[in-house]
């Protein structure tokens, strides 16, 4: 349903109103509150959030790719454009293992807690596709309940199916989506990605290094996609970040190595313990 088919009903002067500046502050609260409301009554105390692109494919279907575009390759091997879709679609390929282990990194998440009706502890995601429908579709596989948050975009991005359908939200405000994510976040797992990922991997590691957030496991996965993104080291040696600022994020190979971090962090701090 489209914005003219949900006010068809209301006055014009209403709408005109909402829509505003002066009625900012109120479309503030309204996108806040509409998740906030779902989220409690749900009994969700806690969050676990993953980010990473909305790019990356599932390996079936980047292997697909990959041989259809080989076969034509190989009866056109002059054709300038398809070598470059043929090389496009062997990163993708290459990238698939990113999906999976997202998938797998949402299945232990999925199974956490008193089991998949236990809902203190939650996954959460961008609510989009690649990496963020993987790991909805790993609490999927298991049964469990998975929430995310997408965003109204001028190339509508699609709520992936793996989300369960009354903690799938539909943000206006990229500020609100992030208070979010934030909210109850008790660790953050951040796959390969582009500008959205990186925006809000900062993001928070900003508020972590100002205190503005308690410290929490902020793990990235693919130490070499991670080193070849940013050069920390560089950061360092320019004075613009503190060495200690490294110790705000570890990086892991794997989902079962992300898990077990996040495990240990919280086996230290009894009192946030989670599981």
């Amino acid at each position: 349903m489209n914005r003219k088919e949900k006010t068809a009903n209301i006055p014009k002067e209403a709408i005109e109103f909402y829509y505003s500046d002066a009625a900012r502050g109120i479309r503030l609260q309204v996108d806040y509150e509409k998740a906030e409301s779902k989220i409690k009554a749900h009994g969700i105390e806690h969050t676990i959030v993953v980010f990473g692109s909305a790019r990356t494919k599932p390996s079936e279907e980047a292997g697909k790719l990959f041989e259809a575009l080989s076969y034509e390759l190989k009866k056109s091997p002059e054709d300038r454009l398809l070598q470059e879709k043929y090389l496009r679609a062997k990163k993708i390929l290459q990238q698939s293992v990113y999906y999976e282990e997202a998938r797998k990194f949402g299945q232990l998440v999925g199974r956490s807690g008193k089991g998949v009706d236990d809902c203190r502890l939650t996954l959460m995601t961008g609510g989009g596709p690649g990496i963020m429908e993987a790991a909805n579709r790993g609490a999927h596989d298991v049964g469990a309940k998975s929430i995310g948050l997408n965003i109204t975009l001028p190339h509508e991005q699609h709520p992936n199916p793996y989300i369960t359908p009354e903690l799938s939200f539909s943000f206006h405000y990229f500020a609100i989506r992030k208070l979010h994510f934030m909210q109850r976040a008790k660790a953050l797992v951040v796959f390969p990605g582009g500008f959205g990922t990186l925006d809000e991997l900062f993001d928070i590691l900003t508020l972590v290094q100002t205190g503005k957030n308690p410290p929490i496991p902020i793990i990235l996965v693919s130490s070499e996609y991670w080193r070849k993104m940013i050069n920390f080291d560089f950061l360092i040696e320019e004075g613009v970040i503190s060495p200690q600022d490294i110790g705000l994020f570890q990086t892991v190979e794997s989902a079962k190595e992300a898990w077990q971090k996040i495990q240990s962090w919280y086996r230290k701090d009894k009192l946030n313990k989670l599981f």
